[in-house]
């Protein structure tokens, strides 16, 4: 069986603490057709030196950008292999994830992306937000419609698909800070509902620095706006505003 190449992208600025947990997650894989690429935005921190041992694996760009989606753009238009995704820079792959992930897509030709499971962690490792992990890996074992027109319960950093995907639907969006994610998961759920798998691919950490760790107010406002571009039903709009305020109110008591 011939797997496909798989490139992963790390967009990255100023993580120099946690990039080296990231890149050896990525290189330790031992997949045999990887095309590893880390996209920073000119960082003016070790972000480089802790790089630097690296780079005969990998490809390293280092140059200013507009941000975190333009990075993963430059990394999406330079990507060679038939699988893509990315991990950020301050997250990681458990063992043993890209071979689960090419032989899924070796096995389903016909298959255009796979979502699995991510643990929750912060700054220092540990797990968190158990409650709300376990709700999402619910709500993704129900139909696609319930986890993506009620809420984002994709783990980004445990999500794949085809590159060819790109050529019918375009990049990600450059004007969204917090939700690129969630719009690219709703245009990939209307050319075709994911596959999904309770595998647990990767870790992804919130941290004081971290989108999700102080930002989420701000983020459920933009997945909201992001929902309602692309879904034109006044009820699962509804549900999906109702469902945010509930998550709300839980991320803050579990805070």
């Amino acid at each position: 069986m011939a797997l496909p190449g798989i490139t992963v992208i790390t967009p990255s600025y100023n993580q120099a603490s946690f990039i080296q947990e990231t890149i050896e997650s990525v290189l330790s894989q031992g997949y045999p057709s990887l095309q590893y690429l880390i996209i920073d935005g000119a960082s003016t921190d070790d972000t480089a030196a802790v790089v630097a041992p690296y780079t005969d694996r990998l490809t390293f760009l280092s140059e200013p950008d507009r941000g975190q989606t333009d990075a993963i753009n430059k990394g999406l238009r330079m990507a060679t292999g038939e699988v893509v995704c990315w991990l950020n820079s301050d997250d990681y792959f458990l063992p043993g994830t890209l071979q689960a992930v090419g032989t899924f897509f070796a096995n389903n030709p016909a298959a255009l992306w796979l979502t699995g499971d991510c643990l929750i962690i912060n700054e220092s490792g540990q797990p968190i937000q158990g409650p709300i992990k376990t709700y999402k890996r619910l709500l993704r074992s129900l139909s696609p419609a319930a986890f993506l027109g009620l809420t984002n319960a994709v783990c980004q950093p445990a999500t794949f698909w085809r590159r060819n995907a790109h050529e019918q639907l375009g990049y990600l969006h450059e004007n969204l800070r917090y939700t690129m994610d969630y719009d690219w998961w709703l245009r990939l759920g209307q050319a075709q509902p994911p596959v999904v798998s309770g595998q647990v691919f990767s870790a992804f950490r919130i941290h004081s620095a971290s989108k999700g760790g102080s930002q989420f107010e701000q983020q459920f406002a933009e997945d909201y706006e992001t929902l309602c571009r692309n879904e034109p039903s006044p009820v699962v709009r509804g549900l999906h505003r109702l469902h945010n305020q509930l998550i709300t109110t839980a991320y803050r008591l579990l805070k």
